[in-house]
């Protein structure tokens, strides 16, 4: 295990330990207004209430950006804005392993806010989800990762970095709309304007997946 995924791995436990810890509640009282004031324009523009009700996080690896997208009134969903990924390692395709540096491909939930994490702030997916779970079984594999989060910083193996300012938005946002009501779309590429067929070193299964991933995107349209 390398130095950076062994920091990662005990960034929770750590947090948990800490005198000074910070809990969600304090860093809403602590970013909620900046994050406010960087935000509502750009939800009033798009004709959406601040906060949202629901949000999705999509996270494009081939054009390293992460949309940022909420439902207006009318139900539909609307474009907030985008984030460039800082860091995002690995390359096209579905993560298979601990350690393999592969940002996850599939549809996740958050798992949990972490308000003390050593990248800032970080929002923890549930990778390995039922999906990835049952096609790890299939292909024999035990070991398929863990501990995939978007994150602060500026530096990242099989998470999201998007830099502290924009932990903060993505944060604040999760933590007011509840995480019950945050989906994240991770994608290979964008399948609303392009198609993209799997690896050659793909596993058989990863035609399912981006089939799953562009019906999604389906749902995340501008009109």
């Amino acid at each position: 295990m390398n130095v950076f995924v062994a920091i990662v791995l005990s960034m929770f436990a750590a947090d948990k330990t800490d005198a000074q810890s910070k809990s969600v509640e304090d860093r809403i009282e602590e970013f909620g207004d900046v994050v406010r004031e960087r935000l509502a324009p750009q939800f009033e523009a798009a004709g959406v209430e601040y906060p949202p009700m629901s949000i999705t996080f999509i996270g494009i690896k081939q054009d390293r950006v992460l949309e940022v997208r909420a439902c207006g009134r009318d139900g539909d969903s609307r474009l907030i804005c985008r984030y460039p990924l800082l860091a995002a390692s690995g390359v096209l395709g579905p993560k298979l392993r601990e350690g393999d540096g592969q940002v996850p491909e599939g549809i996740y939930r958050v798992r949990e806010l972490n308000p003390n994490s050593l990248f800032h702030l970080s929002i923890w997916l549930d990778y390995p989800n039922e999906f990835d779970w049952a096609r790890a079984e299939e292909d024999g594999r035990t070991e398929p990762g863990s501990e995939i989060m978007i994150h602060g910083g500026e530096r990242s193996s099989g998470c999201l970095a998007l830099g502290d300012a924009a932990a903060e938005d993505l944060f604040v946002l999760a933590a007011l709309a509840g995480i019950t009501n945050v989906s994240v779309i991770l994608t290979p590429v964008d399948f609303r304007r392009r198609s993209f067929p799997p690896p050659s070193d793909a596993p058989v299964w990863t035609a399912q997946l981006y089939e799953q991933i562009a019906t999604a995107l389906t749902e995340h349209t501008d009109r």
